[in-house]
């Protein structure tokens, strides 16, 4: 049991050296000469990285290694498009796309003799002066890894390796030195907004419930449920201390006992990682009675939800731990005067957790350094869709929307133009290329019809239909509306019947009219926010691309060549070889022709699957 700074400090010492962790640049010399990071987040996981550990370890053994090379899994790096990967230390080479058939090689040539294996890293990393570290590289240069700080770098399993970090330390510090009113000033000086969608200061949530009297409790939202989005599911998967002691912390301010983290049942290596983790800081005392020898109890319990979207809506999500069926509440009285069990309850998102204790440690003014005037710190993205670098960046409050795209992200494959990009999920909203320098904050994404959100971002380019997409989050919220409110459950699926006809090359004029109409009703009259924000894909595509609504309409034509009913593929006879290959392949039996001779398409015959364009080497079949 930890009572003490010192015996705190104590294992941190003897972690460092004597187990073999090391921090990215830290000097510190141990019993091992090397240390391979392997990613072992979900992306890599399912790229098979847990197969490629096991095999280093079988591999470093058998070369009789094992007291000089220390093979640690780690939570995400970040590239998660280049998965699995690794890094040795201490030269930092970053390995991408490893597979079992690289280990022999880099064990016997790398981690043996010292010889990088130049072929299987990351290739940004190697340039003509020799190879470079990946916080060089164009996707990591431009991030600040806050909250995000020992993802990719400790053994999310060993609460020894937090430690060594500096973890729990601000835990000591508040339970010791300061006061409720000292913690509050910090996070109001520091100006951390909540990182879950809506930007609501942190640090008034916590005076809120701070003032209120009796049984009160502390509450983790882990139910992430934006399409595209993992940024929480990574915290958890590769730093699940950091948000218990986040949480102990809040504990101590606003006198609460007990938290709950209410995670998605569809993330079974954070679950995992979070029983261990609880066993482990309730073992060390880090959680539970007398923590550091206070007289301070707080405890965590986990509940998993069932991947209800509207669960993430912290009334929804309060509702369920309490043994219901996840529905909304009205607001007024807010959680932090009734929430949970109808006791007052302060609830933060992972990431906003995350934050916490760095801002403890580093001070309110380091935080409020990063990032703009009315948005401080870092954010974390999910970045996804048609972009080069998917993955996981946290990133200063202001960056532009380009210098993520085409710096951090790689800009977007095949020579294709930026069209657009969608943050916030379903709740969020469509930035155009007209808004491709716009500085990344809370304020200027409300302005131009968008919102932070949780922290997808993804990218869209030319062949992407404005009005696809709005019709896809609509599905998507239509979907997973609890139906208690009328304007959410009838309203937003009068929309979606809408958004099909345009689609369908069936709609008015009076019908777009109706459409914007509709949507903005729903805004004000939704319960809650599922319901309020679920017409902003439908509202941001209308002001950004409305002409794309009108071809849809008056000219019966998808601009973009996706939306089927308004499509008709044609063979150019000038391009055409008449070699076959697409009649061959036609479901239906649309194409015919002489062989050597252009071919034709019956268009009342096809079904539009796209097959022949796929397979015409020519590129003879387009879309019209």
């Amino acid at each position: 049991m930890i009572k003490t700074i010192e015996g705190l400090r104590s294992i941190s010492s003897q972690k460092k050296a004597s187990v073999g962790f090391r921090h990215p640049g830290s000097k510190e010399r141990d019993s091992y000469e090397r240390h391979v990071l392997v990613c072992a987040g979900t992306g890599c996981t399912s790229s098979g990285s847990v197969k490629i550990a096991d095999r280093l370890e079988e591999d470093i053994a058998a070369k009789g290694l094992k007291d000089k090379v220390c093979v640690i899994r780690t939570g995400c790096h970040g590239l998660c498009a280049l998965g699995p990967v690794m890094i040795i230390y201490p030269e930092a080479s970053f390995y991408s796309n490893v597979s079992i058939d690289h280990i022999d090689e880099i064990v016997d040539e790398h981690l043996a003799k010292g010889n990088v294996v130049t072929k299987y890293l990351y290739q940004e990393t190697v340039t003509e002066q020799g190879v470079i570290p990946m916080n060089d590289t164009d996707f990591y240069r431009k991030q600040h890894r806050v909250a995000l700080q020992n993802c990719g770098v400790i053994d999310p399993e060993n609460v020894d390796e937090y430690i060594a970090t500096g973890g729990y330390e601000a835990l000591h510090k508040v339970l010791t030195t300061m006061s409720r009113e000292d913690v509050v000033g910090v996070l109001e000086r520091s100006g951390l907004r909540g990182r879950g969608g809506a930007g609501f200061p942190t640090g008034t949530k916590w005076k809120f419930a701070m003032g209120s009297t009796g049984q009160k409790y502390v509450c983790c939202n882990a139910d992430e449920g934006d399409p595209g989005a993992f940024m929480d599911r990574s915290v958890l998967e590769g730093d699940p201390h950091v948000v218990f002691e986040a949480m102990a912390i809040a504990g101590y301010v606003i006198g609460s006992d007990q938290g709950y983290i209410y995670v998605r049942a569809e993330y079974p290596i954070a679950i995992h990682r979070l029983e261990i983790a609880l066993k482990q800081a309730r073992e060390y005392g880090l959680l539970g009675k007398d923590i550091f020898g206070t007289g301070f109890d707080f405890d965590i319990d986990l509940r998993l939800g069932a991947g209800a979207f509207v669960c993430g809506e912290e009334t929804a999500l309060m509702t369920s731990i309490e043994g219901n069926r996840g529905e909304p509440r009205p607001r007024p009285p807010f959680p932090a005067v009734k929430g949970l069990f109808d006791k007052p309850t302060i609830l933060n998102n992972v990431e906003t957790w995350a934050n916490i204790p760095r801002i403890i440690m580093n001070g309110a003014d380091w935080f409020a350094s990063m990032g703009t005037e009315k948005s401080k710190g870092t954010k974390v993205f999910a970045l996804g869709g048609k972009i080069q670098n998917v993955g996981l960046v946290e990133i200063p409050m202001g960056t532009t929307l380009r210098e993520i795209v085409e710096e951090i992200g790689g800009g977007v494959p095949n020579g294709k133009k930026f069209k657009a990009a969608q943050t916030g999920g379903p709740s969020g909203g469509c930035i155009p290329a007209s808004d491709f320098d716009v500085e990344i904050d809370y304020d200027n994404l409300v302005a131009i019809g968008s919102m932070m959100g949780s922290g997808g971002l993804i990218v869209m380019d030319e062949d992407d239909c404005m009005v696809d997409i709005a019709k896809f989050f609509l599905e998507f919220t239509v979907d997973e509306s609890c139906g208690k409110c009328t304007p959410c459950r009838v309203g937003n699926k009068r929309l979606l019947e809408i958004l099909e006809k345009i689609t369908e090359g069936k709609a008015t004029m009076e019908d777009l009219d109706k459409l914007e109409k509709l949507a903005n009703l729903i805004k004000k009259t939704s319960l809650c926010a599922l319901g309020q924000t679920a017409p902003n894909p439908v509202l941001s595509t209308l002001k950004h691309f409305r002409d794309e609504y009108v071809a849809h309409i008056q000219d019966k034509k998808c601009p973009a060549g996706k939306c089927k009913a308004l499509l008709n593929y044609a063979i150019d006879p000038e391009k055409c070889i008449g070699c076959g290959l697409c009649a061959k392949n036609c479901p239906a039996d649309a194409i015919s022709g002489e062989k050597k001779k252009p071919h034709t398409i019956d268009t009342s015959k096809c079904v539009k699957c796209g097959s022949c364009i796929e397979k015409c080497k020519k590129d003879a079949i387009y879309k019209k």
